[in-house]
């Protein structure tokens, strides 16, 4: 059952239409994807334009990150009830008209509020558009329209802390979502002419109109308790020292309580929300844990690595922008790439070599130094996103291997929840183990800092005559402590990312052979 808004070759669009499509469609999931990290570096702007402390502007981001993990469950659902085409332009709509309508807040609760319509908005153009593009091509071509997707939600991440921090040191915070205007009615335009809703679905859409539907109420509360106790928890819980607040206790009660009945309503509902049944899938079930990590290791790299040179090495944002900038170039030449070669190899294969390349990229940021250049960062980066490149694509077909086509929406739908919790995941488990590790590294090296060991007291010898007093050396020695700690700390999360790509690398072959050349089927997103 084909649920998409397709304008396929065949469908008398034109030889150039499917391709126009992948741009319009890879353009708006890139703007989406955009903007779960593009206000970060501006914080600090919005807190002190808006006359908040730095604690309530992070908000802003958990706003949109909350509103965005309860709406992407029920994508599927939405979807085929109203439409693909109408629900996909309602959505770019809302979008565009929400960030305009950031860009313009006065206060702070205006902003957060105009951002969770954001957030709901949003949530959508990312497995809408990744729909459309697989239905707009023909079987033998839409490897290379996922790699077009695949491009956008790699290079979003990357290049937003740097755009973000180019238009608001040039121009104000407001210009970060100001910029969406433009290109959303842009977008807006051009889709509302190209797509159009698949025979099928507007069967499918009849069927419901003339036999009734009905609406689970209780699935659509359970997702938005349980999604947005979780991700507040994920995002304020190293804030709040996790489980010593009581604030993250009860959302840790709610997120359990509220999952293990959403779990026990959807199993049980003969028109779920979520169809979790789909999970007793194998491949499908193993595709979900492959995906959920690379959310993990995608953000959670993508979050390090700027800390690690604006922290230690004292780039700019901009610096640290064009450090990530080849890795953006690099996914454009290697996503069509392996596009190609997923009709040759065992998808298994290029699976598990991109995590390994994973691996080995964090493998050797490791044994970085404070020396390290801009070049061998640039090199590590690319060497990053290669690896992901040849897992993007050919995990589609893991995952939709022997599913009925029937069921390709709720996939589609539980697939991308999946990959946005292990960002969420990927992100705090990141920033929690850096502190920590940190703090314990710190401890440890203060151990060594005593005034009865040889080697401090000839450091403090050498140091004295030129900085005038024991004062001015204890506080420089002081401060190659933490820095040296913090560098530990990094190395150690650089570990953590390489034992899980090295795990995933070998939970790929639990899944079962695909054959070659093999393509979801149609509607699968």
């Amino acid at each position: 059952m084909s649920q998409t808004a397709t304008a396929s070759p065949t469908a008398g669009n034109g030889v150039g239409t499917p391709y126009l499509i992948a741009f319009v469609c890879g353009l708006a999931a890139f703007m989406e994807v955009l903007d779960t990290s593009i206000a970060n570096v501006a914080l600090v702007h919005i807190s002190g334009s808006l006359s908040a402390s730095a604690d309530e502007a992070t908000w802003v981001l958990t706003s949109y990150l909350v509103s965005n993990a309860i709406i992407l469950p029920m994508t599927g659902w939405l979807s085929d009830t109203i439409g693909r085409k109408r629900y996909y332009l309602l959505s770019m709509l809302l979008f565009t008209i929400s960030s305009v309508l950031c860009g313009l807040s006065t206060s702070l609760p205006e902003l957060i509020v105009f951002r969770v319509v954001q957030g709901l908005a949003g949530g959508a153009l990312q497995p809408v558009s990744q729909a459309i593009l697989a239905d707009s091509f023909p079987p033998e071509k839409r490897g290379m329209a996922l790699a077009v997707y695949g491009m956008a939600v790699i290079a979003g991440p990357a290049i937003g802390p740097t755009l973000g921090g180019w238009l608001t040191d040039n121009y104000s915070w407001h210009w970060i979502f100001l910029i969406n205007a433009p290109v959303g009615f842009v977008l807006l335009a051009v889709a509302s002419s190209l797509l159009r809703d698949s025979a099928t679905q507007q069967a499918i859409q009849e069927k419901r109109r003339s036999q009734g539907f009905t609406v689970d109420y209780w699935g659509f509360a359970l997702i938005a308790i349980s999604m947005g106790a979780l991700q507040i928890m994920l995002d304020k819980g190293q804030q709040d020292d996790w489980l010593s607040s009581n604030f993250i206790r009860s959302l840790l009660v709610i997120t359990v309580v509220s999952l293990a009945a959403l779990v026990w309503r959807e199993l049980r509902h003969p028109h779920p929300i979520i169809n979790l049944r789909l999970l007793a899938n194998r491949n499908f079930a193993i595709a979900n844990v492959l995906i959920f990590n690379v959310g993990v290791v995608l953000l959670g790299a993508t979050l390090l690595l700027p800390q690690f040179m604006q922290t230690l090495l004292n780039y700019s944002a901009l610096d640290a922008g064009i450090v990530l900038s080849p890795a953006a170039i690099a996914t454009i030449i290697m996503m069509p790439i392996a596009g190609r070669l997923s009709d040759r190899i065992d998808a298994r294969i290029l699976c598990s070599f991109g995590f390994f390349s994973i691996a080995v990229a964090m493998f050797a940021m490791t044994h970085v130094s404070l020396d390290i250049s801009q070049h061998g960062l640039m090199m590590l980066r690319m060497i990053q996103v290669v690896g992901l490149a040849f897992i993007f694509v050919p995990i589609n077909a893991v995952a939709y291997a022997g599913l009925p086509p029937a069921d390709t929406g709720s996939a589609t739908a539980i697939i991308n929840l999946t990959r946005n919790v292990g960002g969420g995941v990927g992100i705090s488990l990141v920033t929690t183990h850096l502190a920590r590790s940190t703090q314990t590294h710190q401890a440890h090296l203060v151990d060594h800092v005593s005034q009865l060991d040889p080697a401090y007291q000839s450091t403090m010898q050498s140091l004295m005559p030129t900085l005038g007093s024991e004062q001015s050396a204890q506080a420089l020695i002081a401060r190659e402590v933490t820095q040296q700690a913090t560098l530990l700390g990094f190395i150690d999360d650089f570990y953590l990312l390489t034992i899980l790509a090295l795990f995933m690398a070998s939970l790929v072959w639990f899944a079962r052979r695909i054959k070659p050349g093999t393509k979801p089927p149609e509607g699968a997103h």
